[in-house]
C-alpha cells in the first residue's frame, strides 16, 4: 500500500495547503487511515475519562483492559458495520449512524465489564464518538477544500434555493471547474446567515452591485428557475457598466423531471426578459394518458411538433409515431430524440397531410390511440399571397387526418391551432378558424374527445420574430418592426407543448382549448432587448402593418359565447360545428373559397361573458356542467351548422 509522503510545513500558509494535502491523502486510503485513527480515538477517550474520573491510585492494568478491549471491539465492529469496507460515503451522515451504532454497542460491553461503572464508560464513549466523528469531518473538510476550483471564474450565486444549493455543491466539488463561487444573493431574510459549502450569503438583490465591487467576482448566475422578468431585468441593471455578465439557468419546463446542472448554465435571453409567469403543469395528470399509449403527432418535425415529440417521449408511451413532410426534419427530430438519425424505423413515417390515401395506410397501420396534429402553413405574409396553400393544408389537410382518425377509433385528437383564429383578418386566421370548426363537427359524429388548442406567437420557433431579429442584428442591418405599438402574445416552445399535453388531459370534447398568454409584449420592447444584449448600435427600422395584421391580437372572438376558465392557464370557449358537406373542395377557385370563409369565420354564438370554475369545488364534470347551463338552459348544447 502506498503512503503519500508528507513533509513539514514551515509558513502559515504552506501550513494550510499541507493540512488539505494530507486529508487527501487519509480520503484515498480511508479505511486503513481511518481505522487508526478510531482506534486512537478509543485510547485517548479512555485515557480522558481515566485522568478524570480515576482514583487517586489508579488500576494501571485495568486501564489498559479498558483501552484495549474498547481498541479490539471498534475493530471488530468497524468490519462487521463495513466502517473500514468504504460501504458508506465518508463524512455522510449514514457513516456517522453506523459510528453510533458501534459506540452504543461497545458501552453496553464496557458496562458489563466495569461493573456498571456508569459515569467512566459514559465519558469514555462520547468522547471516542466525538473523537472518531471528529477526525471525519477534519479530513472531509480538507478534502473538500482541496477539490475547490483552483482556476474558474470567480462567481456569484443568486438564488439560496435547491437550485443554488445544488449548482455550488457541484461547483465546488470539481477541481477542474469553470466557476468558483465567491458568494450568494438572497432575498429571505432567514437565510442571511446561511453559508452553502463554505460560500457565504453576502447580500439581497439589492446589493448585487456592491458585492460583486467588493468580491471581484466576473459575472453573476441567476440560480432560480422560474424567475420573473422584473428580477431579471433588475439584476442586469445591477451589473451594467461593472463588466460583469449575467447567466442563468432554464426553467422547470425545460428541465422536466431531473435536477439543474452546471451545464444547464446559459447567457441571459431574451424569453427571459418579456414578462412572462412561468407555467406549472401537473406531470401525473398528463402522464397518465400518455403513458403506454400510441401517439402519433403530425407536423413532428416543426418547432411545436418536435418539442412535443421530446416531452411525449419522456411520458413513456408505447409508440410514438412522428409524421412530416419534410425529411430533415424528421431526422433532426430523430437524431435530438434517440441520438441516432437512420430513420428506419416504422415510427418515423414520411408523409403529406394533403395525401388522404398515405394518410389513411399510415392510420390504419400504427391505430393511434392519440393524435396531436401540429402540421400546418403558419407564415401569415405568405398565406395572404397564396390563399389557397392554406386552404389545401389548414383546412383539406385537417380534414384527411380528422377522416383517418375517426376511420382508426382515435380516442383522443387534438387540434394545434392559433390566436389568429381568434376574430380572423388573415387567410392565415380564416384557414385555422374552419379547422376549428371542422374539429368541433367530428367531435359531434366521433366516439372520441376531439379538441382544439389555441395559442399565440412562439418565441424561438422557426420563422419568428426573436429569429428574424437576431440575424438582422448579426449582419449590422436595421431590425425591421412594423408598428411601433404593435404587440403580442408571446410564450416559450417547452411552455407552450407543456399546456397542449395539460389540455389533452383536461379538454373537454368539441371545444376550443385556449392557453392564458399572460399579457401582450410590444414587439419593439423585445427589438430594443436583443439591440441591448448584442453591446451594438443597430438601428430599428418601422415598416407598417403588413395585410391581414392586427396591431393587438386576441385570444377570442366576441362571438364566442362563454369562456370558462377550467385549469389555472387554460379556458374553453364553444366553436360552432361545419358540416363537412359544405366545406368547397381543395381545388375550389380563390373566390369561392373567400366568399366561404368571409361567411363561415362570422358565425354568431351567445353574447361573450367569463366564467371562472377553477377555484369550483367537486369534480370537472361540475365545470362543464355549469359552463353547459350558461350555453343553454336545456343542456342541449348551444351548436350550428352551416
Amino acid at each position: 500500500m502506498t503512503i503519500l509522503p508528507l513533509e513539514w510545513p514551515s509558513s502559515g500558509r504552506s501550513l494550510s495547503r499541507w493540512a488539505q494535502t494530507a486529508s487527501v491523502a487519509a480520503w484515498n486510503h480511508s479505511s486503513w487511515v481511518q481505522s487508526t485513527f478510531d482506534f486512537l480515538a478509543w485510547f485517548a477517550a479512555c485515557s480522558l475519562a481515566w485522568l478524570v474520573l480515576g482514583d487517586a491510585q489508579p488500576n494501571v492494568s485495568g486501564f489498559l483492559l479498558v483501552a484495549t478491549a474498547s481498541v479490539i471491539l471498534q475493530f471488530l465492529l468497524g468490519f462487521s458495520l463495513r466502517l473500514y469496507r468504504e460501504r458508506y460515503r465518508y463524512g455522510s451522515f449514514s457513516e456517522f449512524g453506523a459510528l453510533a451504532v458501534s459506540t452504543v454497542l461497545i458501552t453496553a460491553a464496557l458496562l458489563i465489564a466495569t461493573a456498571g461503572n456508569v459515569p467512566f464508560v459514559l465519558l469514555l464513549a462520547s468522547s471516542a464518538l466525538l473523537l472518531m466523528a471528529g477526525s471525519r469531518y477534519l479530513i472531509r473538510l480538507g478534502y473538500d477544500a482541496a477539490q475547490r476550483p483552483v482556476s474558474g471564474e470567480p462567481v456569484l450565486i443568486i438564488g439560496a434555493g435547491a437550485a443554488g444549493q445544488s449548482l455550488i455543491r457541484q461547483m465546488v466539488a470539481d477541481p477542474d471547474g469553470a466557476y468558483l463561487p465567491v458568494g450568494i444573493i438572497e432575498d429571505e431574510p432567514k437565510k442571511r446567515h446561511l453559508r452553502i459549502s463554505g460560500v457565504p450569503v453576502c447580500g439581497t438583490s439589492d446589493d448585487v452591485a456592491a458585492v460583486v465591487q467588493r468580491r471581484g467576482v466576473a459575472g453573476a448566475i441567476i440560480a432560480i428557475a422560474d424567475t420573473n422578468a422584473a428580477f431579471v431585468q433588475k439584476c442586469r441593471d445591477q451589473l451594467a457598466g461593472s463588466g460583469c455578465w449575467l447567466r442563468t439557468i432554464p426553467p422547470l419546463s425545460e428541465l422536466v423531471n431531473r435536477r439543474v446542472e452546471v451545464a444547464d448554465i446559459r447567457d441571459i435571453k431574451v424569453e427571459d426578459l418579456i414578462g412572462r409567469s412561468s407555467v406549472h403543469t401537473d406531470l401525473s395528470e398528463i402522464a397518465a394518458i400518455i403513458k403506454d399509449r400510441r401517439v402519433l403527432v403530425t407536423g413532428a418535425g416543426g418547432s411545436i411538433g418536435s418539442e412535443l415529440c421530446r416531452q411525449l417521449a419522456a411520458l413513456e408511451p408505447a409508440h410514438l409515431v412522428m409524421l412530416d413532410r419534410d425529411e430533415s426534419a424528421l431526422h433532426g427530430v430523430e437524431l435530438a430524440l434517440f441520438g441516432s438519425a437512420l430513420l428506419t424505423s416504422s415510427d418515423t413515417v414520411l408523409a403529406d397531410i394533403r395525401d388522404p390515401e398515405a394518410l389513411a395506410r399510415i392510420f390504419s397501420r400504427a391505430r393511434p390511440d392519440i393524435v396531436f396534429h401540429a402540421a400546418a402553413l403558419k407564415h401569415l405574409p405568405m398565406l395572404q399571397r397564396f390563399p389557397q396553400e392554406a386552404w389545401k393544408t389548414n383546412v383539406h389537410g385537417t380534414l384527411n387526418v380528422l377522416t383517418a382518425a375517426q376511420e382508426t377509433g382515435v380516442s383522443t385528437f387534438i387540434n394545434i391551432s392559433t390566436d389568429k383564429a381568434a376574430a380572423p383578418t388573415s387567410e392565415l386566421g380564416r384557414s385555422k378558424r374552419i379547422a376549428e370548426r371542422l374539429v368541433s363537427e367530428f367531435a359531434r359524429r366521433s366516439t372520441g374527445t376531439y379538441l382544439s388548442v389555441r395559442f399565440g406567437n412562439v418565441l424561438g420557433s422557426r420563422g419568428s420574430v426573436l429569429l428574424s431579429f437576431q440575424e438582422q442584428i448579426r449582419q449590422g442591418l436595421p431590425v425591421t418592426v412594423t408598428d411601433p405599438e404593435v404587440r403580442r402574445y408571446f410564450m416559450t416552445i417547452p411552455e407552450a407543448c407543456q399546456l397542449v399535453l395539460q389540455a389533452a388531459a383536461i379538454g373537454q370534447d368539441g371545444y376550443v382549448m385556449v392557453l392564458d398568454m399572460g399579457d401582450p409584449v410590444k414587439i419593439v420592447d423585445i427589438a430594443k432587448n436583443l439591440i441591448a444584449m448584442s453591446n451594438r448600435e443597430v438601428e430599428i427600422v418601422y415598416t407598417g402593418l403588413r395585410e391581414g395584421e392586427k396591431l393587438d391580437e386576441e385570444l377570442f372572438g366576441n362571438y364566442e359565447g362563454a369562456v370558462v376558465r377550467i385549469h389555472e392557464k387554460i379556458n374553453r370557449v364553444e366553436v360552432p360545428e361545419l358540416a363537412v358537406a359544405a366545406l368547397p373542395p381543395a381545388d375550389a377557385p380563390r373566390e369561392t373559397i373567400e366568399r366561404f370563409c368571409d361567411r363561415s369565420c362570422t358565425m354568431q354564438l351567445e353574447p361573450q361573458i367569463v366564467i371562472d370554475d377553477v377555484g369550483c369545488e367537486g369534480d370537472r364534470d361540475a365545470v362543464g356542467l355549469s359552463a353547459a347551463r350558461v350555453l343553454d338552459p336545456s343542456l342541449s348544447g348551444n351548436r350550428h351548422v352551416v
